[in-house]
């Protein structure tokens, strides 16, 4: 298997932070939720750095927890980032289940620092933030 440096998956936010960090892939698509994901990118997900923006675009419908415990089985990588979703319904629960994931993995959680107006994407620089401390 090739290993790439790094690769992004999920949501518009993954699309929107890929255009931050050019050395990325991007496998992921604007306004799709977990469960969609899931069905889309069937795969393994081998990388250094691999950067998770899922959950935004969940409702009551998706079973986000067993969506995101599912994808992240799939996932051989060194360093691990969720984006914290902002936004979504009810974004709260949604955030607890990010967290505990990254916890049960040793993941790193990204809460994003400057959102735009619409209080779930990232400001270009809540993106650029994004990007700068996958780095670190």
């Amino acid at each position: 298997k090739v290993m790439l440096e790094c690769l992004i998956v999920g949501d518009s936010i993954a699309v929107g932070t890929k255009m931050f960090a050019p050395h990325c892939e991007l496998q992921g698509k604007g306004g799709i939720n977990s469960w969609q994901f899931n069905k889309m990118y069937k795969g393994s997900f081998y990388a250094d750095t691999l950067i998770i923006s899922l959950g935004s675009n969940d409702h009551k419908g998706v079973k986000t927890y067993d969506e995101l415990f599912e994808m992240r089985q799939r996932v051989g990588a060194k360093n691990v980032f969720w984006v914290l979703p902002a936004g979504g319904l009810p974004i709260e629960k949604v955030q607890f289940i990010v967290k505990e994931l990254a916890a049960y993995y040793g993941d790193t959680v990204l809460p994003i620092r400057g959102l735009q107006p619409d209080g779930i994407h990232p400001s270009w620089s809540g993106y650029k933030d994004i990007v700068e401390r996958t780095k670190e």
